[in-house]
Order: C-alpha cells, then sequence, then structure tokens
C-alpha cells in the first residue's frame, strides 16, 4: 500500500472533493442470516458500463453494515429525490429499525429487497464483484432493474444538501 505523502493535507483534499457535486442515494439489502433490511446513506455512486449494465458505489471500512453488504447477493441503490432530504439524513444516523420506520417501501422485482418509495430513480442490483480500495470497499453491481421519475435528485455539495428549489421538474426529452 502506498502511504500519503508527509506533506499531504487529507482536510483539504476532503474539501477539494467537496467543490464537486453529487447526488444522495441510498443503499439497501437484506443482512444475512435474518434477512432485516439494512440501508444507509451514500454519496459515493456512479455509473460504470451501459453493456453489460453496471454501477459502483463505496462503503467505508469502518461501517458496521460492511459485512451486510459484503455477504448480500442483491442490493437497491436509490437517488433520492430533493423532497427525500428526511430520508438522507434518517439513513445517516439511527439504528436499522427507526430508519425504516414510518418509510414507505415495496418489494424489489427481483430479488425482494425492499425498495423505498419514491425515489428519483432506483437501480436493482447483483453484488457482482469487490475492490479493495484504500479505508473503502468499491462495490460493482450489475443492474437488472431500475426505474426512475422526472423528481429533481437531492444534490450533497461543499459538505451541505443543496437545496436551492429548481423552477420545474425535469421532462422528458
Amino acid at each position: 500500500m502506498i502511504a500519503n505523502p508527509p506533506s499531504f493535507d487529507v482536510g483539504y483534499f476532503r474539501s477539494a472533493l467537496g467543490r464537486f457535486p453529487t447526488g444522495v442515494t441510498v443503499v439497501t439489502c437484506q443482512s444475512t442470516p435474518d434477512l432485516n433490511p439494512v440501508g444507509l446513506t451514500i454519496s459515493s455512486f456512479n455509473s460504470v458500463s451501459l453493456d453489460p449494465p453496471l454501477i459502483l458505489w463505496s462503503l467505508s471500512k469502518a461501517s458496521s453494515l460492511l459485512p451486510a453488504f459484503q455477504e448480500t447477493k442483491r442490493y437497491v441503490v436509490h437517488v433520492l429525490s430533493a423532497q427525500q432530504l428526511h430520508l438522507a439524513k434518517r439513513f445517516a444516523s439511527g439504528t436499522q429499525t427507526d430508519r425504516f420506520a414510518q418509510v414507505a417501501t415495496s418489494i424489489a422485482p427481483g430479488g425482494g429487497v425492499m425498495l423505498a418509495d419514491d425515489s428519483a430513480a432506483w437501480f436493482e442490483c447483483i453484488n457482482q464483484a469487490q475492490h479493495d480500495a484504500g479505508d473503502h470497499i468499491v462495490f460493482i453491481g450489475q443492474v437488472e432493474h431500475c426505474h426512475h421519475s422526472f423528481a429533481q435528485p437531492l444534490v450533497y455539495h461543499a459538505g451541505d444538501f443543496d437545496l436551492t428549489p429548481s423552477s420545474e421538474p425535469l421532462t422528458s426529452r
């Protein structure tokens, strides 16, 4: 493993990364062996490939949920809408039971993973690969099913949520 140069400022690096706005997502799966739903808020989500359809996201090695996501066969990545700030905050803290309390849900078509309703988009994935990358694990998911609405996405920028109202919802082009 290559170490950071002695003069490298990690805080400054993190601040520089914050200049790039990202969408806000919640990733859910069923923990094994009890099959209870688990989920958390992440902003490290991106597309990888259209053929085959692949996405990626990363999770800190320090996360208590890392074993659940490493062992699951499927998970769902939910792109939160601008009206779902409460879900972003809820899934970033509290207990797993509290995170799912009073959340409108349904079941993903391919494997029984819980879907949070009213997301801007969701991607149901097979847990295809995992790669060790510094203090995170990068997950590669093969998308089996997806759905989107025309709702504006929730955006995270410079260490906070961007709640600038849009003039109107996105429409098909």
